[in-house]
């Protein structure tokens, strides 16, 4: 079994510390380590059960003398220091911690519903249910390849996204239906659960946050507003757009509801990777064969651009294997600069014939004859080959 650490140790305070330092500690943490913001990580959740036990034994004035005074030995049997027995799965102790988090704009219910409520789903949303609420905003993946990405494209994205209920026109009723107060919540909009320690206020799930209900839905979006409908848009991509680049398309996401605007489509660009070219910001990079002749007398060459141009290459006589030949201008254009293009580098890679005919073999004999080359290399740093 693990050793316990002290609690004034978990909480990060000194053992002078006032209930209210304690306080401020213990809410630090919760907010850190709460599983809500932590789903699925163990170690976060013992973290958050630690902290909880250190702070009902620090902020009860009965116990924290006796902690003070004889340890975990002195809370023995007092439902302290034992082990904590609220878990986190199955059926689980509550506790409310709402005067813990009453100076922090509205309760703890608030401050979760900042944490983990609409302001991570990426539209701008009303803290009042009945004003005009802006739609989500939706995600779409386009997988283009290398050459298309460097020189630019077109493409037709196919999604599904929500609009306007043709049939209610987003009023969620059936003609002469009315509103009534919703059971669920009474009216309050906010219905209220228990999430491991804490007393959690949420949105209500049968009438989002209104108070209340259609008394008759209507029977094609079932009272919501909205339908799900396929759309077709036609994209042109700019040249020089890299993996990860994301293109927003104003108004084409969620309808919103109440009056408010539909969210944007945000189309997220997905590079192949090209059989030959590489890239490193607006320059091209590949790598081409010579012969050891080639290298050696120096040469001309034709190579492949990526837009499938042929390029003459003078070889420089006595060139290196891994030599890097710029080629100004050849490169990624710049987006939004028309004209300014980043360069090709080609990478010599000088290959030496595994195989030689008897012909070959005799002339590169006699040419190692007159090189007279020696057998005892001196020894270079590889610093000065680069």
């Amino acid at each position: 079994m693990a050793t316990k650490r002290d609690y004034y140790e978990v909480l990060g305070v000194e053992k002078s510390a006032s209930k209210e330092d304690i306080k401020k500690a213990y809410r630090k943490l919760a907010v850190k380590y709460h599983p809500d913001r932590n789903p699925g990580n163990k170690e976060a959740e013992e973290k958050f059960k630690e902290a909880t036990e250190a702070y009902e034994i620090l902020s009860d004035d009965q116990k924290r003398p006796i902690y003070d005074q004889y340890g975990f030995a002195g809370l023995d049997g007092m439902g302290g220091g034992g082990g904590f027995s609220g878990g986190f799965g199955g059926s689980r102790a509550f506790h409310d911690f709402s005067d813990l988090f009453g100076g922090m704009g509205g309760g703890f219910g608030d401050i979760f519903d900042n944490i983990f409520g609409g302001g991570m789903g990426g539209s701008r949303r009303s803290h009042s249910p009945n004003a005009p609420q802006e739609g989500q905003s939706l995600r779409y993946d386009l997988n283009i390849s290398f050459k298309d990405a460097v020189y630019g494209t077109k493409a037709t994205i196919n999604f599904r996204h929500n609009e306007t209920c043709s049939h209610c026109n987003g009023t969620g009723g059936e003609a002469g239906s009315k509103r009534k107060t919703c059971a669920t919540c009474g009216g309050v909009g906010q219905v209220r659960r228990s999430a491991g320690f804490f007393a959690v206020q949420q949105t209500c799930p049968t009438c989002g946050g209104t108070g209340s209900v259609i008394d008759k839905p209507c029977k094609y979006c079932r009272g919501s507003g909205v339908e799900e409908k396929s759309k077709s848009i036609d994209l042109k991509i700019p040249a020089g757009v890299d993996d990860g680049k994301r293109i927003a398309i104003p108004r084409q996401g969620d309808a919103g509801t109440n009056g408010g605007e539909p969210g944007d489509l945000i189309v997220v660009l997905r590079v192949s990777e090209d059989a030959y070219f590489e890239r490193s910001g607006q320059d091209l990079y590949c790598a081409v064969p010579v012969t050891f002749s080639q290298a050696a007398l120096g040469t001309k060459i034709n190579v492949t651009s990526l837009d499938g141009k042929k390029i003459e290459i003078k070889l420089p006589q006595g060139t290196e294997n891994g030599k890097l030949l710029r080629i100004k201008n050849e490169g990624v254009p710049y987006t939004g600069n028309a004209g300014k293009k980043g360069d090709l580098y080609i990478k010599i890679l000088v290959r030496v014939p595994e195989k030689m005919t008897s012909r070959q073999k005799e002339l590169l004999e006699e040419y190692a004859k007159i090189e007279n080359a020696t057998v005892e290399p001196a020894c270079v740093k590889l610093s000065q080959l680069r």
